[in-house]
């Protein structure tokens, strides 16, 4: 009952756990591959703007996945992320970008200059 009143106001326990999971996954790898990933974790946290704890969960996870994979391989950083490092975090980040917490600001935008639209529409016709 009380982990449930918790979750509440602080999110899901599992997904914070989760998400400590792949954060130590990416801190565990060796440079550069460490360095790089947790550079882009900190622009994916600005730029992503997820409010919803499963995707951001899902999003860092597969990030770990990633780097675990190129540093097996022995890929070099460049041969992952290209030429543009922000076009990369940006592009990355957008594949997990469905639930931002300004989707409703953009609904609410949208909504209300329709609205407006249609309010000016019956008045040019009074």
């Amino acid at each position: 009952m009380t982990a449930k009143w918790i979750e509440t106001l602080t999110g899901s326990l599992e997904e914070k756990k989760q998400y400590k999971a792949a954060t130590a996954r990416i801190e565990a790898l060796p440079a550069p591959y460490s360095d790089v990933a947790r550079a882009l974790q900190r622009y994916f946290l600005y730029y992503g703007m997820i409010s919803d704890g499963s995707v951001l969960t899902a999003m860092v996870a597969d990030h770990a996945d990633l780097w675990e994979r190129a540093a097996l391989d022995g890929a070099s950083v460049r041969d992952i992320i290209g030429d543009d490092p922000v076009e990369f975090a940006e592009t990355f980040a957008a594949a997990y970008s469905d639930k931002q917490w300004i989707d409703k600001e953009r609904a609410r935008l949208r909504t209300a200059v329709a609205a407006a639209e249609s309010t000016g529409d019956r008045r040019e016709r009074s």
